[in-house]
């Protein structure tokens, strides 16, 4: 029996050990690295039927749920004050609404120009370094981070703190090491809590807490996840996103002929990367009959992302890495009631970030040959710990 999840020995490409499933039906029971058994999806039609199944919970309280997490999120994730993204309809749906205007379209458009400063000003300050450089500490990480702060209203004086503490929660198997950094996270935003800055979480406070309709435990937990997701995940995308276009260099041909094709070009990134492998958990609260297979209550449902977004049933030559995809319906930021709520930033950030790294680095390359770099253990975040370039 294949054990879900395994780690990659390509940036751009599932595991190998997942060839099993790609080839095999569209749902089956699994061996977890935890020892659980669940439910791994690996069709594309029946991800999306059952992400947007009301008898498929998000919640990880439930019985039977795959705690396939670091420890230090599985224990916030369980906690009682667990963020709305782990809760079902109405809580999370409660909390959604106080915040998706922070995300829309229309905000983001607003907030454009200010993202283009920080990506010039954070490439200006790395061509003057001068090469060679970590691209994951000079560019991708740098980018989200400013902006992530800019919105939340954290200091960016405390980004080393915060970024450390990020990823030793997400990376960490030692309990005790992650425990401690979700605990100083914790305690940061609980006393700036205190005394905001300018900014959403000032906002929140002000119309939220103020008002009753949230509390401060959540409000510091929401902060928490925001903080979170909104620079790692996206800093991970620019670094992957951008071996992936240096090792197909016709792909980044076109990406730089036509400007016209970066829109496109980030969803065909953001599909054949896939780079949160394991976000997608569930559990079902009721006997669901799908594909031939009765998945039980109290089962659990893992939804093998990279391999769902690579299904040929869904994605014509789904291996190849094609900037001009069409009608590329990818599920890389889930389906249904519970899709990321931050992937029209992280949209906006990487169609600017990857552009006008190419644009005005136009020389820039790898230093180390891609199967010499330091790639993450089978983590939450599929990522490199550094990515050593020059030009």
């Amino acid at each position: 029996m294949i054990t879900y999840p395994q780690a990659r020995t390509c940036p751009y490409h599932p595991a190998p050990g997942y060839d099993e499933l790609r080839e095999g039906p569209p749902l089956r029971r699994t061996q977890l690295i935890n020892g659980q058994e669940a439910w791994v999806i690996s069709g594309y039609e029946q991800a999306r039927a059952l992400l947007a199944d009301s008898r498929v919970s998000s919640d990880r309280t439930n019985k039977g749920f795959p705690m396939i997490m670091p420890p230090a999120i599985a224990a916030v994730q369980t906690s009682p004050n667990r963020p709305f993204i782990v809760r079902d309809d109405p809580e999370h749906n409660r909390v959604r609404r106080m915040l998706i205007s922070e995300f829309t379209v229309r905000r983001l458009k607003e907030l454009q120009p200010e993202i283009e400063k920080i990506v010039h000003a954070t490439i200006d300050a790395m061509l003057a370094a001068g090469p060679p450089a970590d691209l994951v500490t000079a560019y991708s990480l740098p980018i989200p981070s400013l902006v992530i702060s800019r919105m939340l209203g954290v200091p960016w004086e405390d980004h080393e703190f915060f970024q450390r503490q990020t990823r030793t929660i997400v990376q960490s198997r030692d309990p005790k090491d992650s425990g401690e950094a979700v605990g100083s996270l914790l305690a940061y935003l609980s006393a700036l809590a205190q005394d905001p800055p300018p900014g959403l979480i000032a906002r929140l406070k002000e119309e939220q807490v103020g008002t009753g309709a949230m509390s401060l435990d959540d409000l510091v937990v929401t902060s928490m996840l925001l903080l979170g997701a909104g620079h790692e995940t996206t800093s991970s995308m620019i670094s992957l996103g951008v071996i992936t276009l240096l090792e197909h260099p016709d792909q980044l041909a076109a990406l730089r002929s036509d400007a016209g094709t970066v829109a496109g070009a980030v969803e065909e990134l953001l599909r054949y990367l896939t780079i949160v492998e394991t976000a997608l958990l569930r559990v079902a609260v009721e006997d669901i009959e799908i594909a031939g297979e009765v998945i039980k209550a109290g089962d659990g449902i893992v939804f093998a992302a990279s391999i769902v977004n690579r299904d040929p049933a869904a994605f014509e030559h789904p291996d190849r890495f094609d900037v001009a995809r069409q009608a590329n319906h990818h599920v890389a930021f889930g389906f249904g009631v519970h899709q990321c709520l931050g992937q029209n930033l992280a949209r906006v950030e990487l169609r600017l970030a990857l552009p006008t790294l190419f644009e005005r680095v136009p020389g820039l390359r790898l230093a180390v040959p891609v199967d010499e770099l330091d790639l993450r253990p089978a983590t939450t975040i599929q990522g490199v710990n550094a990515l050593p370039v020059t030009w």
